[in-house]
């Protein structure tokens, strides 16, 4: 199991979310959810099916507005700013189920994370650098993304997440339906990427004791309200994390 990363030591978020309120018509989703990420650090969101977790990536992403609170980079509002805006801002994401373009090559994938660049030889630098830190993409670089396996697939769409160069990457449930060797895989290589790079990770999971195995912190998201937050280890801990989420009970 890949080492819990280190918190940073920075004291000024690069993401905050301020008491977000967000309605799908009538059906409020999230009810004044807050939660920071300082640069550098990895950051474990939990909750189950329908809690919220996708829906405060999206209000993260810009693919979501809220009808009240504040989203911030740097410190700066970006509430109303466009996805491709944000991206440029520093965030990237790697959506639920991967979502590459299958029938793409491996390189025309990489190529798609780098839109919002516009110096072609840093992108040919940086696809050179992913194919260093994901060797088994560069053996398959002219193959169609379609045919890879879920783990080559989730490997793929982080790597082009880090082509547009982000201090943060927003991860939704990265390793659903992988194997346990490609579970731990991608665990590893969050790891790697966050302490090489310096790349912020705020990951959405159901499963908790893995998504707090390699976090410093992680928040608790119940039927659109944050009902816990604090360190990695201290909600591993905590009884009812272990109740909800492990299956275990203090019987």
């Amino acid at each position: 199991m890949p080492i819990t990363a280190e918190p940073p030591a920075a004291t000024e978020p690069l993401l905050e979310i301020s008491g977000v309120d967000v309605f799908y018509g009538a059906a409020q989703a999230l009810h004044q959810v807050s939660m920071k990420v300082y640069p550098g650090e990895i950051v474990s969101l939990l909750g189950g099916n329908a809690c919220g977790k996708s829906t405060t990536m999206k209000v993260i992403l810009g693919l979501v507005r809220p009808r009240a609170g504040d989203v911030r980079i740097d410190g700066r509002p970006v509430n109303r700013l466009s996805t491709p805006a944000r991206v440029r801002r520093g965030v990237a994401s790697v959506p639920e189920a991967r979502r590459v373009f299958p029938d793409m090559t491996i390189e025309e994938n990489l190529r798609c994370g780098a839109y919002t660049r516009r110096s072609r030889q840093e992108v040919h630098a940086d696809i050179e650098r992913m194919y260093h830190y994901f060797p088994r993409l560069a053996e398959r670089r002219g193959q169609h993304a379609g045919t890879l396996s879920g783990g080559e697939q989730q490997m793929l769409a982080f790597a082009r997440a880090l082509m547009s160069r982000p201090r943060l990457v927003c991860m939704d449930e990265p390793t659903m339906g992988l194997s346990p060797l490609f579970v731990e895989r991608v665990l590893d290589m969050i790891v790697e990427i966050n302490r090489e790079l310096r790349v912020a990770v705020l990951m959405v999971e159901q499963n908790a004791e893995m998504a707090l195995s390699i976090a410093a912190r992680g928040y608790v998201l119940q039927t659109g309200v944050v009902t816990l937050e604090g360190a990695a280890a201290d909600l591993l801990d905590n009884p009812l994390v272990q109740e909800a989420y492990l299956g275990r009970t203090g019987a």
